[in-house]
């Protein structure tokens, strides 16, 4: 027993000497300091970070009781490896039809319609509002890039528009 003690504790204090020996060595590349200027360069230095809290993005409105053919915002900017909730809400009177190359490229948590909620193993192919209504979709950014969303057959109309994961 006091062969082992005394093995775990030379193996214990190993390791700390070795985190030692590592925490030292951060502070010494003299790279770090231009790679951490030209990251902040590219990101801004006000760039924002991904949290474990699920964020809300701008709820989406497509059409009014004024004019079917409007959507109250277009472009929408997320981060990368964050979790998102998205309510997406018809309030035209028309059968809208929401298409996006968002959902093959994000992990889609659920769908929540009046508060019945869809868990699914894949991405759902478009959202379709066939009366007025909201769907939250709850996700999270996997993969940088530029999506669209669009209704197909309004898209002519201005119903469409971006979202960016940075």
């Amino acid at each position: 027993m006091r062969k082992f003690r005394a093995v775990a504790f030379a193996a214990l204090v190993g390791m700390a000497l070795t985190q030692g020996q590592v925490w030292a060595q951060d502070g010494d590349s003299d790279d770090d300091d231009a790679a951490a200027g030209a990251a902040s360069t590219e990101a801004g230095p006000q760039a924002e970070k991904a949290t474990r809290a699920s964020k809300d993005v701008p709820e989406l409105i497509l059409g009014s009781k004024q004019d079917q053919f409007t959507a109250n915002q277009k472009d929408f900017e997320l981060i990368a490896g964050q979790g998102y909730r998205w309510k997406i809400t018809a309030a035209g009177g028309l059968e809208y039809k929401f298409h996006t190359d968002l959902f093959r490229n994000v992990w889609n948590n659920q769908i929540v319609i009046n508060d019945l909620e869809v868990h699914m193993n894949g991405a759902p192919a478009w959202l379709e509002f066939d009366a007025d209504g909201t769907i939250q979709v709850q996700f999270t950014t996997v993969r940088p890039g530029i999506y669209t969303w669009s209704m197909p057959d309004l898209a002519d109309k201005g119903m469409k528009g971006t979202i960016t994961i940075k």
